[in-house]
């Protein structure tokens, strides 16, 4: 037991490695005079701008605002993937009637429709949640209808053969077997949503991360955009980390989620 926990914080530390070698070069660069302070702020620059927007809350402030506009958006657009998804991945007839045009929808790339979600919501709130929503909305439903319809048909023949109801049917065998493929989408999704908002805070935005790091851009503050930068990738990051951790405690039964 002792062994395989110090085999898993190994390989946790294992990939912080590569990260870390990366910032000690960049830092060593920065410092003789290899990297312009004009292109690229050192790290240790980038750690002092985020103890000065600690110490002043404005940091917190803009995260918290990016964070619940990506979540809220989130919510909206993977719960309709999800309900689509289930949807026609269940009924035949729900997918003859939706699919097609859902399919052509989503070949639009979403972030091309920023000047019309702009004419329609102007640039509030109600915009930026839009997009959030319509870049989640794909991959979950996408990967949840490819689940469903990637489960054992002689499963679902044996679970009706051993009388279980629809709902039995649907909670025993459908939904456990379509699991994997959906928490592929949700990862997907995750990235996508933190990749939209970047997008639309730094369009038109009076807060967030986004608008953090164009009002230091106008000022010139190179270290305050890097921070900004960062703190995306850690949010991404950490959001991709909780999924995985759902994945693993909601699989524990799927082999390839066992651990040797």
């Amino acid at each position: 037991m002792i062994k395989r926990h110090a085999a898993s914080y190994l390989r946790t530390l294992t990939g912080w490695a590569l990260p870390a070698i990366v910032i000690l070069v960049w830092e060593i660069a920065a410092r003789v005079g290899w990297i312009s302070p004009n292109v690229m702020a050192a790290p240790s620059s980038v750690v002092k701008a985020f103890l000065r927007l600690f110490a002043s809350g404005e940091l917190f402030e803009n995260i918290g605002v990016s964070t619940l506009r990506a979540l809220s958006g989130f919510a909206v657009g993977g719960s309709i993937g999800l309900v689509f998804g289930l949807a026609n991945g269940l009924s035949t007839l729900s997918r003859d009637v939706t699919d097609t045009t859902l399919q052509m929808v989503r070949n639009i790339p979403h972030l091309a429709l920023i000047p019309l979600v702009i004419l329609w919501f102007g640039i509030d709130e109600e915009a930026k949640l839009f997009l959030v929503a319509l870049g989640v909305f794909f991959p979950i439903y996408v990967n949840t209808l490819l689940g469903i319809q990637s489960v054992d048909p002689q499963l679902v023949e044996m679970g009706r053969i051993y009388g279980m109801s629809r709902r039995e049917l649907f909670f025993r065998v459908i939904l456990p077997g379509a699991l994997p493929a959906i928490f592929v989408g949700l990862r997907y999704a995750l990235g996508i949503m933190w990749l939209t908002l970047i997008v639309a805070e730094t369009i038109a935005a009076s807060s967030g991360l986004g608008y953090m790091a164009m009002q230091a851009r106008e000022f010139l503050l190179i270290d305050v955009v890097v921070l900004s930068i960062l703190i995306y990738a850690l949010l991404g990051k950490l959001a991709d980390s909780l999924a995985r951790l759902l994945e693993r405690f909601t699989l524990q039964w799927h082999p390839a989620f066992q651990r040797a």
